[in-house]
Formats: C-alpha cells, sequence, structure tokens
C-alpha cells in the first residue's frame, strides 16, 4: 500500500511512468510541491473520477503519509493503481531532494 521515496526516485531514473497525486490542502502546496494531480483529501470523495485511467499507478503524496495512505484506500477500492509515498513530502525533502522545501 505504500512506497518509499528512494523507490520513486528509483523509478524517476528509470523513466517509469506514474503519475502523483498531492492530496494536501492549497496552502500546503503553496509551500512546496513535487508536482502532479492536486485534489485536496476533502475533495476526493467527489472529484476521484477526474483522475486518469490508464495504466500508470498513482503515488500519493501528502505531508507526513497520514491523509496518502487514507486516500490510497479510498483510490484502491475504487479500482485504482494507487501507492501512498510513506513519510510524505517531508521524507521526500530529508532522503531525496533538500530543494524541495520542509514546513
Amino acid at each position: 500500500m505504500e512506497i518509499v521515496p528512494s523507490k520513486v526516485a528509483d523509478w524517476i531514473k528509470q523513466k517509469r511512468e506514474f503519475n502523483f497525486l498531492d492530496v494536501r490542502r492549497d496552502d500546503e502546496r503553496e509551500v512546496s510541491s513535487l508536482g502532479g494531480i492536486h485534489i485536496p483529501l476533502h475533495e476526493l470523495e467527489k472529484r476521484f473520477e477526474e483522475l486518469p485511467r490508464d495504466k500508470k499507478p498513482l503515488i500519493v503524496y501528502c505531508h507526513h503519509g497520514v491523509r496518502s495512505l487514507y486516500a490510497t484506500q479510498f483510490l484502491k477500492y475504487n479500482g485504482y493503481d494507487a501507492l501512498s509515498l510513506a513519510g510524505g513530502i517531508d521524507l521526500w525533502s530529508v532522503e531525496i531532494d533538500p530543494e524541495v522545501p520542509r514546513y
């Protein structure tokens, strides 16, 4: 259900296709972002059908990985190939890219 940041970094180096899904609030996204699709968690149940149904997995992220885990469970229940980024954008900043601002 989760994927560690180093594995996602490997996917990027291997040019493996996936989509990032950011489920944080708008104000959090203004501070830092990994890019991708943005649907805040509180809107996901109403908007999840906007997500692509292609073969690419969704890597769902939030600040520390709690909201993204909930979102991943919801998306899997609704037929999506989704994984939660363990530790969220914060761990990504620590382990992979210190240029991504921490908050």
